[in-house]
């Protein structure tokens, strides 16, 4: 949720409840909203606790991540997918990269902190470089 919309609706909400109830209903809404703070923030400390246990820029599977981000992700919620911090790229602010075992790289760009652009890269196999045009049964 966009956070001038959760402000907007929590001001009504205490609207709303000096309204109808008058003092006590301004303190029934003000205890709903900083419970619904509580609740953002608890989320948030648990991501960043789980990323921060698992090795830096390191996610299983490259290709998989690579499916699961969508434009305007923040990055808390790639954090949610990747389960691991990323390796901020020196020279380019707001630019992350991942990478698994197998070697393939996923490189995020962050520009206002929403996931604008991302690229894949592969590595070299070894068996391409070599005779790339026999077939593996061919003498």
């Amino acid at each position: 949720m966009n956070r001038y919309v959760g402000w907007i609706l929590a001001a009504i909400f205490v609207a709303l409840g000096w309204r109808l109830y008058g003092w006590p209903g301004i303190g029934m809404a003000a205890s709903v909203v900083v419970f619904w703070l509580l609740l953002q923030f608890n989320r948030t400390l648990r991501v960043m606790q789980n990323a921060g246990r698992a090795p830096v820029g390191l996610v299983p599977s490259g290709v998989m991540l690579n499916a699961r981000l969508k434009p305007g992700m923040t990055m808390l919620e790639i954090l949610q997918v990747t389960k691991s911090l990323g390796q901020e790229l020196p020279g380019q602010p707001d630019t992350w990269e991942w990478r698994d075992q197998g070697g393939v790289t996923v490189t995020v760009s962050l520009p206002g902190g929403k996931l604008q652009s991302w690229h894949l890269t592969r590595p070299d196999s070894p068996a391409e470089n070599e005779d790339s045009g026999r077939s593996p049964a061919s003498p």
